[in-house]
């Protein structure tokens, strides 16, 4: 199991216009100022962090996916997986400190709350490509990452996840009782490493 930390120096501008409903748009008039201030705000209360594990993949003949920490049942994340017989599990956060910062700004300033909302959502996705990187890097050519909620997996695979990579141990990353992730800005998923010809 490894654990790392990163830094991000910048969020990513596209992506925080894409989740403020500007995609598509090359110049979002009278935002930049806003856009710039929210990202002095930001930035010294991103904590990148992720923790992961490989584990083997195996199909079952009733369709069920063994993960190696969890057995599901899920045609959406099977299709993910075809030509892989391995996965790479990770979770990961940019902190608590974003959550702390939202929640300040919808007391004084919706608008910034706003920004900042879909500026924490950028950073966390963009280092969620980070550690999809490093993962590449080290067990070669993958799939595209997958998580809870998406298609038919199940929300619930959280209960399962976290307990074998000890997130809130590695992370600082609780789980609620609705299966939620606290600080919100977390992602946990799953990579499916391709088959070496």
């Amino acid at each position: 199991m490894k654990v790392i930390s990163g830094k991000i120096t910048r969020p990513d501008k596209r992506e925080t216009l894409r989740y403020l409903g500007y995609a598509g748009v090359k110049n979002a008039q009278g935002m930049e100022e806003l856009l710039a201030e929210c990202e002095a705000l930001i930035l010294p209360q991103l904590a990148p962090k992720a923790v992961y594990e490989a584990y083997p993949l195996s199909r079952g003949a009733d369709g069920r996916l063994d993960l190696g920490f969890a057995s599901v049942q899920s045609v959406s994340l099977c299709r993910n997986l075809q030509g892989c017989n391995d996965i790479v599990l990770f979770a990961a956060t940019v902190g608590a400190g974003t959550d702390r910062l939202i929640a300040k700004y919808n007391r004084v300033s919706p608008a910034r709350a706003v920004v900042l909302q879909a500026m924490g959502a950028a950073a966390v996705e963009q280092w969620c490509d980070d550690v999809n990187a490093r993962i590449v890097a080290e067990y070669g050519p993958a799939r595209p990452r997958f998580s809870c909620g998406y298609g038919d997996l199940p929300l619930a695979l959280q209960r399962e996840i976290f307990p074998a990579l000890q997130v809130t141990k590695n992370i600082g990353v609780t789980l609620t009782e609705g299966d939620l992730m606290i600080p919100t800005k977390s992602v946990t998923a799953i990579v499916g490493i391709k088959q070496r010809d």
